[in-house]
């Protein structure tokens, strides 16, 4: 399976510190998420998100069919970025770089994400379809986080 990349960015008019405050708390993640894929968070909270943290979900990916999704936070520099790592879920790989920078108007903040699929052929032949599932929830995100932060400023 090749390895898949997604790209996202946008400025949201608030602070570094304030970037940092909602999505390094991995509770805001389900606020964030379409209400279709069934997110939740199973981990108890844990405080300030540091390196070798481990987070747990339950996710709906595909069919309607929830699944455990076990995370670890690899690389933490507060407040200009995190990556997250599958451990367990529904990839067969995950890299989820969250970068935040300061810019006029606000702070950019950029996704990467590097995935594969699991299912040798048969991820080959959903990949047009995940990835644009992917993008989608992406864009769900992007749309939910200017609302929150523009409700903040307006």
């Amino acid at each position: 399976m090749p390895l898949e990349k997604l790209e996202r960015q946008q400025i949201i008019p608030i602070t570094l510190t304030e970037a940092w405050s909602f999505f390094g708390r991995p509770e805001n993640l389900a606020d964030i998420t379409p209400p279709s894929l069934g997110f939740r968070v199973t981990s108890s909270p844990q405080g300030a998100m540091y390196s070798g943290m481990i987070l747990t979900y339950s996710v709906r990916p595909l069919l309607g069919l929830t699944r455990p999704w076990v995370t670890e936070i690899t690389h933490c520099r507060e407040p200009y970025f995190f990556v997250d790592e599958q451990r367990l879920g529904p990839y067969r790989f995950w890299h989820h770089q969250h970068h935040f920078r300061e810019v006029a108007g606000g702070v950019e903040v950029r996704d990467l994400v590097h995935y594969i699929l699991p299912f040798g052929f048969l991820g080959r032949v959903a990949s047009g379809t995940v990835r644009r599932r992917l993008a989608a929830i992406f864009d769900f995100r992007r749309e939910t986080v200017q609302q929150r932060f523009n409700k903040l400023r307006g």
